[in-house]
């Protein structure tokens, strides 16, 4: 194992680059690459690895909202994933759609989720194979599941709204200019129709990058425990909730959080800037 990955609470949480490339073909173990830009599988992608498109496979195609059991079932069965399939997740932007694919796994309580470290950035740089080749994958059984679990690990804004009159532990992942309502949307990115800036009130500005390398690995634990247990003062059963524009970057903050340091209640609010900055009577600070 790699020797930062033993300083995690879930050291077996994350996958390196080498240790993948020895078990492309390994039995039991399913790559998925998922991207923000979704044309990127197609242009080459890790040998064997499917490709699962965070728009069209994970959201309901008419309501803000995920699928369901019965179409998650399908996804997972047409990708050779079975309920005790170990799932490698990566991606683009530091996997930050790696970690919303995972997460959307979780909420159907699929368990066995890993992330490479690292993410497509970093295989590529070390210049591993990548093929344009589609894997031929077997279709095989999961039961659809009993339900979709957003209880635990997904808030709403209600749950977020009553979280933040309650003063309890909410981050905001995006970057400093969203947060301070200078802009509404990522830099460089374009305008996405909310109509106010600032964030929700009581939350604190923990941008996603301040927990990863440039070169998109993760931090090692005490970097990370420095971030958010000592700077922050998050004790380990803290009730918190991350949020961002639409739930991807949070999502990995959402990771870190949960995998690699252990909190037990982490929850992603989903909805995040895109919902709370259009909401009628949300209320807002622009504080800096």
């Amino acid at each position: 194992m790699n020797p930062k990955f033993s300083e995690y609470a879930h050291p077996d949480s994350l996958v390196d680059t080498a240790w993948l490339a020895d078990n492309l073909n390994a039995p039991g173990l399913r790559i998925v690459e998922s991207n923000e830009d979704v044309l990127l599988y197609d242009t080459g992608h890790i040998p064997g690895a499917v490709h699962i498109d965070w728009r069209s496979d994970l959201n309901d195609p008419v309501q803000r909202d995920y699928i369901d059991p019965k179409h998650f079932a399908e996804i997972a069965s047409r990708n050779g994933i079975g309920p005790d399939t170990t799932v490698v997740f990566y991606g683009d932007k530091s996997n930050w759609w790696a970690c919303y694919a995972l997460w959307v796994f979780r909420l159907f309580g699929h368990g066995k989720v890993k992330i490479l470290d690292g993410g497509r950035d970093k295989w590529r740089s070390e210049g591993r194979p990548l093929t344009r080749e589609k894997p031929v994958v077997a279709s095989v059984d999961y039961p659809v599941p009993a339900k979709r679990d957003d209880a635990s690990i997904r808030a709403f804004f209600a749950d977020t709204l009553e979280h933040s009159r309650a003063r309890r532990p909410l981050i905001d992942v995006r970057s400093p200019g969203e947060f301070k309502g200078e802009i509404t949307h990522m830099p460089e990115y374009p305008q996405e129709g909310v109509l106010r800036g600032g964030h929700i009130p009581g939350a604190k500005s923990v941008p996603w990058k301040t927990a990863a390398n440039d070169d998109g690995t993760f931090k090692t634990a005490s970097e990370l425990r420095r971030i958010y247990t000592e700077n922050l003062g998050l004790a380990p059963d803290a009730d918190i909730v991350a949020y961002c524009r639409i739930g991807e970057r949070s999502s990995h903050t959402w990771f870190v959080l949960t995998y690699l340091l252990g909190y037990q209640k982490v929850r992603n609010y989903d909805g995040s800037w895109t919902e709370w900055g259009n909401m009628v009577r949300a209320p807002i600070e622009r504080d800096v």
